[in-house]
């Protein structure tokens, strides 16, 4: 299987990537990112809203080194607040992030959220204030500041008016994608414009209304193959050519879900997973915002 992906921007990205959300605090980071970075991962998502952009520029200072690694060997992905859409605020955001990260430029940069913060789902100001946010990042592109433009939480409709009048392209869609939450019509979309789909929570959340690690069929097909619930649910995602970002802080665990690419799953293991779907969203829904 391959485990990185082309992107529509021409640069490459690998299939799996080490997700940060939740993960704060110098120490707690700087052991996951390094378990991580010994365990393989060479991808590694963050966001502005996760206030852990600083320690992560900082841990990486010391740990590239310490594998042997340069910048150009590692992909970051970063993300534009709900509160930092708009006119100039997009492009500060930005180059805020890259400054907390201490780098030069960010291999992926996307739009977390197609609303704005505070204003209400219905608010039509939603539409312009992520086509100016949009602008601002084809400008840093421009500037070389970022390598790769993406969304977050974006439906077809969003997609749609987004191709209406971009001059890049997007390269990935990063949104909530498991058994229980298969978006098919986001994941039509984004085959048919080359967008790359993205997971988050592959895993459902860690809170107590999370029943994907617990699903009978999840169990027994992790017991049939003699591997973890999570390795199930991630390989079942990437052998669908789906990116996903696993996140978490004990090392055991980032070890075992890198290691998604030494099983399969048959079709027929396939097909009962993805017939979980009952349209459950554990996380952020985009339903309403115009």
């Amino acid at each position: 299987m391959n485990r990185t992906v082309n992107l529509v921007s021409g640069h490459q990205m690998p299939i799996i990537g080490f997700g940060t959300y939740r993960i704060q605090g110098y120490d707690v980071l700087y052991t996951a990112l390094d378990a991580a970075l010994a365990a393989g991962y060479r991808s590694f998502d963050t966001a502005s809203v996760y206030r852990n952009e600083t320690d992560i520029g900082k841990i990486f200072k010391v740990l590239l080194p310490k594998y042997n690694l340069q910048r150009k060997d590692i992909f970051i992905t970063s993300k534009l607040g709900p509160s930092e859409q708009g006119k100039g605020n997009a492009l500060s955001a930005c180059l805020g992030s890259l400054q907390r990260l201490d780098c030069e430029y960010l291999d992926l940069y996307l739009i977390h959220w197609p609303g704005t913060h505070k204003f209400k789902p219905e608010d039509e100001r939603h539409k312009e204030l992520r086509q100016e946010s949009w602008r601002d990042m084809e400008e840093a592109h421009k500037q070389g500041k970022i390598r790769s433009l993406g969304i977050s939480n974006y439906l077809p409709k969003h997609i749609e008016e987004l191709l209406s009048h971009c001059n890049v392209k997007p390269s990935v869609l990063q949104t909530e994608y498991h058994p229980h939450l298969t978006q098919l019509d986001v994941k039509k979309a984004c085959d048919k414009y080359g967008i790359h789909l993205q997971a988050y929570s592959s895993l459902g959340t860690s809170n107590a209304e999370n029943k994907i690690l617990t699903d009978p069929t999840v169990v027994e097909i992790a017991h049939q193959l003699k591997k973890s619930v999570a390795q199930v649910l991630l390989r079942w995602a990437v052998q669908q050519g789906i990116g996903v970002l696993p996140k978490s802080t004990n090392p055991k665990h980032i070890q075992e879900n890198m290691d998604i690419f030494s099983f399969s799953l048959s079709e027929e293991q396939m097909n009962r997973l993805s017939s979980l779907d009952n349209q459950t969203h554990y996380c952020w829904n985009p339903a309403d915002i115009a």
